[in-house]
Parts: structure tokens; sequence; C-alpha cells
């Protein structure tokens, strides 16, 4: 099945999204609005705990309700959730029906299913999960229904080997829809670096950026190795707090917003070297922007089709993927894969069991141990979090690695274990610490299986 590239279909009966312009200026007053949030945030987490309401009805051992918490913040006055368009999808009052259909607010590029489907099982019943909270929201002892109830999840999958434990559902959200990733796109990115050097398709991991995107030469970023893109530290200055005008702001205009028809442009405007690469880590979105650049030179095809051919078909997913692209067709990376719960968590048991599907090697298990391999320490990152290769590495006493993405996505894994947990969510607030909720689940989780 070929790979084939959308335009956003929008829906009718409601106002349409306006010009180029006016998304542009959305996407600065949506991020603004966002940091915002951040600075009212620090006194109150907007996640705050909110009165349980309806109880889940459950279908096929698959829960779901209408509702969730902070519906105050999420619905409008009648409870139902408004329409996104490109000028308010970062907004808390749009994010439910947003983060659940990106892939047609803005352009995107297919990565197709394959004709097998990897079937998973079910528990006859859920397990009994109790966890313990967190200083952000309280301590104590909880139950599974308690976490759903004290966060704005979306869905929740639990499974173990090749058996889903949970699946939940709020806010009216299904196992059909295909949930935005946000920055866990960048572990995906990483993914198919390795797949590109298996493939002879990428030499080796100290070659410059610009020996495969020839449009950068002569900048900063080109001259930047592949392995110090990977590793988050390029040593270009980049700014990346969610306060509207940073340099993560100008990035999401020019690729996102379709400010440039340039993908190098869009790339090279951050071309002032800080640091020598490799010498310091922090984050930033341009560095996984320029990988993928480099990525789809070297492959010499659209990262989405390259996906679907290297992971996705053989993962057996079940149903397409897709990558939000720029102007020029180019997988933004960073950010903007779509997928289904159950496909997010196909993805995260290839990769609990060492890049192998039923004994079928997708993966170089070396090649995941190189990613999930602590580069930085916590206390490099200034995160509670070490760093692999665009991947996210538990300190000591927590198992695993993790895929996030702000506003509250999160993939969990444990290969020990070969436990996965994907939670998808619409938090308020950008880096909302309340995400301490989901690690606090997840160490119970892990402690119980």
């Amino acid at each position: 099945m070929a790979m084939t590239s959308r335009r956003p279909r929008l829906q009718p009966l409601t106002p349409g999204p306006g010009s180029r312009r006016d998304t542009l200026r959305g996407l600065g007053a949506v991020l603004a609005a966002g940091s915002a949030g951040l600075v009212q945030g620090c006194a109150t987490p907007a996640s705050s705990t909110s009165t349980r309401s309806d109880a889940f009805s459950f279908r096929e051992g698959i829960g779901f309700r209408d509702t969730g918490p902070l519906m105050d913040r999420l619905a409008d006055p009648t409870g139902r959730f408004p329409t996104a368009w490109r000028t308010n999808w970062w907004q808390p009052s749009h994010s439910v029906d947003a983060f659940s259909r990106l892939d047609t607010l803005f352009d995107s590029a297919i990565s197709p299913r394959g004709e097998y489907s990897h079937a998973l099982a079910r528990a006859p019943r859920e397990p009994d999960i109790t966890w313990g909270g967190s200083r952000v929201l309280g301590t104590g002892r909880f139950a599974l229904d308690d976490y759903l109830s004290r966060n704005p999840v979306t869905g929740l999958l639990i499974a173990k080997d090749d058996t889903i434990l949970v699946e939940r559902y709020q806010y009216s959200r299904s196992q059909t829809q295909r949930f935005t990733s946000f920055s866990m796109a960048k572990t995906l990115i990483a993914l198919l670096v390795g797949c590109a050097l298996e493939d002879g398709r990428l030499r080796a991991l100290d070659d410059p950026a610009e020996r495969y995107a020839k449009a950068l030469s002569g900048s900063a970023y080109g001259s930047t190795p592949i392995r110090h893109l990977l590793t988050m530290s390029s040593g270009i200055r980049f700014r990346e707090d969610y306060d509207g005008n940073d340099d993560s702001a100008r990035l999401s205009r020019a690729t996102l917003g379709g400010q440039t028809t340039s993908s190098a442009a869009a790339a090279t405007q951050f071309d002032e070297r800080i640091a020598a690469p490799g010498e310091r880590w922090y984050y930033a979105s341009a560095d996984t922007y320029v990988l993928a650049l480099a990525l789809r030179a070297a492959i010499d095809e659209p990262i989405a089709r390259y996906f679907s051919r290297r992971i996705w078909q053989p993962l057996g997913a079940q149903a397409d993927a897709s990558w939000l692209i720029d102007r020029s067709g180019q997988e933004l990376g960073y950010m903007g894969f779509s997928a289904t719960l159950r496909d997010y968590a196909r993805l995260g048991l290839m990769l609990a069991h060492g890049g192998t599907v039923r004994g079928r090697a997708l993966l170089d298990r070396s090649w995941i141990g190189e990613m999930i391999r602590m580069r930085f320490q916590p206390a490099q990152t200034g995160r509670w979090y070490g760093y692999g290769y665009q991947t996210w590495i538990f300190p000591a006493g927590t198992p695993g690695f993790a895929l996030l993405g702000v506003r509250g996505q999160a993939m969990m894994i444990d290969p020990a274990s070969r436990t996965v947990m994907v939670n998808t969510a619409v938090r308020p607030l950008a880096r909302d610490p309340a995400g301490a909720e989901t690690v606090s689940l997840w160490q119970s989780l892990t402690r119980r299986l």
C-alpha cells in the first residue's frame, strides 16, 4: 500500500479556520496562552483533583466514559468538547478534540498499516492496581479510577507481554481515534536512524548532518554530527520554554504554521553555536528536526513511507499512523506522529521485547540498547530523567525508559517485566507538574508486575 499525503479535511457546519496568516497568528497566540497557564500553575497546579463524575461503562473489557476531570476547562457549559481549528488547537478548551485528530487540522502524511495485524490478547479482568499519588496532588493509597479522576487522561492502556490488562478512555474518546504524540515522535526518529544505519543508508553517527542534507551546508547545524543531534547536545542556541515567544514557537510557526517553504531555512534560522557538539545537553526540538532532515535525505524517501515499511507494517499495526509535515512535505519529526492507543502499545511492546514481534526481529537489539543507554545524567539534564538517543531514561530505582510529550503524552516501557503503559492526555500546561502522577502510577505498576 502506498504512502499518501493528506491535506486537512475540515468538518462542515462550523466556521472555517481562516487564512494562513490567521493560522500563524493563532499559533503564536495559543502558545502564549499555554505559557500564561504555566506561570499561573506554579501556585496551583492546573490538573487539580476533580470530583468523580460518571462511572465507566465497560464494553468487551474496555472502559469508556463521556466526562473526566477539569470539565470546566475542557468542555463548554453543555458538556460538549468544542471543535478545534488551526487557530485554537493548543488551547485547553479545544484540546480534547484537537489532540485526537491533529492530523486532520494540519497537513499530514500517512504510514499505512499492512495486511497483517498483530493480535493482542485481553486479560479476563483488570488487575487490582493501587498507587501512591504524588506530592503535587496529594499522596495516599489510590485505585486506578482515582488516577483517571485526578488526571485529564484521554486514553490509558497497560499491557504485559502481548496481553492488554487495562484499556480506558475518557471525554468520549475511543479506540478508533489517533492520538497525537507531541515529542514522543522524537524517539521514533531515533528508531529510524538505527534502521537507516542497518540498511546502509546512514554511514556513520559521526557524519555531520550536511553530509546528507546538503541544504544545511555551511550552517552550524550542518556541521553538527548525527550522534550529537541524537543526544540533544548540538551546542546550537535554542530556547524551548513554551512561552509563545521562544525558539520552539519560531520553529513551530516556520514548520507547522507553514511560514516557510524551505525545511533548511526553518532549521538554519537557529545558527549560533554556543558549545562544542556533545559538550552540553539542552532540550531542543530543532535538534530533532535537523535529524529528521538528514534522515529523509539519507533514506531518499519520505519518512512516513520508510517507517511504514520498516516498522509499522512488520509490527502488525491495526490502523494507519500519520506524521505532520511542513510545506515542503518533510515530516516534522520533533512532534506530530499520531496513532491509536493500541498501536502505540504494539510499538512499546516491540521495544520491550528488544525489537522483536513474536520472535521476528524488526530492529537490531543492539541499537535499542544504544538508544536507552544514559548519555546524560539527570544532574546534567536538570530533569528527573536522564537522556539517551532521543529517549528519556528513568533514574535508578525506577525501571525502564520513556517516550514523553508535552501536555501529558507518555509511553513507559520496562523490558525486564515486558510491561508497557501508554498515557494520552490533555493537561492544560505544557510541562504540568502533575505529570508526577503518571510516574507514580508507573512505579506502582512495575513493582506489582
